[in-house]
């Protein structure tokens, strides 16, 4: 299966200018070389067949003629060829010149389309597009590209992708044509350039595909004039891009003197998700915008068939790498910090009371507390922490709670709930021995109780510490640590707080508080529900139970922002996660999430409140409303079939 990937390719032939017959059997190759990587959709720069800076040649029919024929023997070289290729050349149609992209399938030519928005150069020798109005022309002088029309208004569809064209200078106009394209559903834009290079432009073209993309939810493969071109007024670069939704997915190096491919897959799947629900993409008022545009069906490879994915699949898609790491650790911070803030100033609690377990949640909200009171200008002392050892509690993790409030000059409470759960267990016949779920929930809702009582005397707030992952699986106690009066880690995935305690250690605390820090994190995952083991080390851990967090926060990620079957979450993760897990360890951890996240639902149906932080969240008011009795028949059934 192809799981919705659809393989594009940029080409940048290298040209001799005004010799058709040279280009035109690079260009062949190139068809050639796409065609055995698997290419879907292959894009050349504008004009390439004689190069774009032809000038005054443009109006030879010497040059027009040898174009002509130069496509001809490209599309009756590749006829069979399921790649889709889009080349420009100069066409004179009823006595006009035109600078053309033609459409090649198996043989066919399924388009010309005129460039219309011309520069005032370019002026000198082509017409228009517009000056054909709105209706189309069959071409019928020649047998060969009889099926040929000029300037109709397409979104070419195939049994997997629907694409469209357009040249640099469209992408550039105030009014671009890309957003109306992709409205009438265009997953991809097929984008020709021909501009020369000097300082700033290609960052400029850049950050255009960024947005457009974004802004369009689609795909970009953008192809522009390189080596070979005339370099009387001006030097070509030859750049390749190819974007998806703003993420710039591959790039070429320019200025190279060879022929240059890239090729990567775009997730069209992904791109189509992303447009659900969004009215922008459903606006009736874009129908007189869009009723002329006709489907132009073009048979491809079928859906079903296989595809060797190149492309690099990230295995931690909450957090980015390099500077922007610390831009979103920052941005992150400050959001729950504002919350915070908010809740605090608009309720007139005096304290804020938190449970200090000595693990990540805990200190990222304690971290939170502290920057929020010192914004509000008030003593950290207003600040109650309380740590609660119990039966499971070790040296390290208690140790490092006292130490890290005390570091962070917060009042320190310690409260043990060893004889409140004995009293409990004796009150509702439970065997003390026995350590199952009620031995270790008993203990959750005593933490919280004790939390919510103390709040209470204080006239404070109880800040919660649970995070996105662990609503995401379900794990907490309802009713427990489940519960608090502002959840303030409850838009963060587990794998974003370790960096985010990480980088608060590296660039906000001193060094004493940063070593507690870096500890706490190397600490592995627990409730510390169940007694240590005989050295007095942790015995419960988490990732052992449920499995690992990183492998959960790339599920989490797929399955709610892009909506992916378990199937294509399964794929992705084979290609992320290559070499650490083996496919059977990935299968048995999906199977596990699926089945959670549908039985724990009714718990996150009454969440207390939380900052949003990322695109991913699991708000029962606005962000994720599921009911809580949803079946997860066929998302396990899936899991099975893998």
């Amino acid at each position: 299966m192809n799981y919705g990937f659809v393989k594009v390719s940029s080409a940048i032939p290298q040209v001799k200018v005004a010799d058709c017959m040279h280009n035109g059997k690079e260009i062949t190759n190139m068809i050639f070389e796409a065609e055995k990587a698997q290419v879907e959709l292959l894009v050349f720069p504008e004009l390439c067949i004689t190069g774009c800076t032809c000038g005054e040649l443009f109006k030879q029919r010497t040059l027009l003629e040898n174009a002509r024929k130069a496509l001809l023997a490209i599309v009756n070289e590749t006829r069979e060829c399921d790649v889709i290729s889009i080349v420009g050349l100069p066409y004179e149609y009823r006595n006009m010149v035109f600078n053309m992209a033609a459409v090649i399938h198996r043989g066919n030519i399924k388009d010309f389309l005129p460039k219309s928005n011309l520069s005032p150069l370019e002026k000198n020798w082509f017409m228009g597009g517009e000056c054909l109005g709105d209706e189309y022309y069959r071409i019928e002088r020649s047998e060969e590209i009889r099926h040929a029309c000029i300037n109709k208004p397409v979104v070419f569809c195939t049994p997997t992708f629907r694409f469209a064209v357009e040249f640099q200078d469209e992408l550039t106009n105030i009014l671009p044509t890309s957003p109306v394209k992709s409205l009438y559903g265009a997953d991809i834009i097929a984008c020709m350039g021909a501009s020369t290079e000097y300082i700033g432009h290609h960052s400029y073209v850049k950050q255009l595909m960024q947005v457009h993309s974004r802004r369009c939810t689609c795909g970009y493969v953008y192809a522009s004039s390189g080596y070979g071109e005339s370099t009387t007024d001006g030097v070509y670069g030859g750049s390749a891009l190819i974007y998806e939704n703003g993420e710039l997915l591959q790039e070429n190096e320019r200025f190279q003197m060879e022929p240059q491919l890239i090729i990567t897959e775009i997730d069209v799947e992904k791109l189509r998700n992303r447009k659900l629900g969004n009215k922008d993409f459903l606006r009736p008022d874009f129908h007189d915008l869009t009723k002329h545009l006709e489907d132009e069906e073009i048979n491809t490879k079928p859906e079903e068939a296989d595809i060797t994915l190149t492309r690099s699949i990230c295995p931690t898609p909450f957090i980015p790498q390099g500077e922007e790491l610390d831009e979103r650790c920052n941005e992150v911070f400050n959001i729950q910090v504002a919350g915070l803030c908010k809740r605090i100033e608009h309720t007139h609690c005096q304290t804020t009371v938190i449970g200090i377990s000595g693990g990540l949640d805990s200190t990222l909200a304690l971290l939170v507390c502290a920057k929020a009171f010192d914004k509000l200008g008030r003593s950290r002392k207003e600040i109650v922490g309380i740590t609660m050892p119990g039966f499971g509690t070790t040296g390290r993790t208690y140790n490092n709670a006292l130490n890290l409030m005390q570091s962070l000059g917060v009042t320190i409470r310690e409260i043990s709930i060893k004889e409140a759960c004995i009293q409990h267990f004796n009150d509702i016949g439970h065997d003390i021995n026995a350590h199952n779920v009620t031995y270790e929930n008993s203990q959750a809702r005593e933490r919280t109780q004790i939390l919510m009582d103390v709040a209470n005397q204080l006239n404070g707030m109880v800040i919660g510490t649970g995070d996105l992952s662990e609503l995401a699986l379900g794990w907490a106690t309802y009713n427990g640590d489940h519960m608090a009066m502002y959840g303030v880690n409850a838009g963060v995935p587990k794998t974003l707080i370790q960096s985010l305690v990480g980088w608060i250690a590296d660039h906000h605390a001193d060094e004493a508080s940063a070593i507690i820090l870096r500890d706490i994190i190397d600490t592995p995952i627990s409730p510390e529900l169940t007694p240590a083991d005989e050295q007095g080390n942790i015995k419960q851990k988490t990732e052992d139970l449920v499995g690992p967090y990183e492998l959960h926060d790339f599920f989490i990620y797929h399955f709610i922002r892009n909506g992916f079957s378990p199937k294509k979450i399964f794929y992705l993760a084979k290609h992320a996660f290559e070499g650490k897990y083996e496919d059977e360890v990935i299968k048995k951890w999906l199977t596990t999430f699926c089945r959670r996240f549908f039985n724990q639902q009714f718990k996150r149906s009454c969440l207390p409140d939380g900052p949003k932080v990322g695109s991913v969240s699991l708000s029962p008011r606005g962000d994720w409303m599921m009911p809580s009795d949803a079946c997860s028949t066929e998302w396990l059934k899936e899991c099975e079939e893998i």
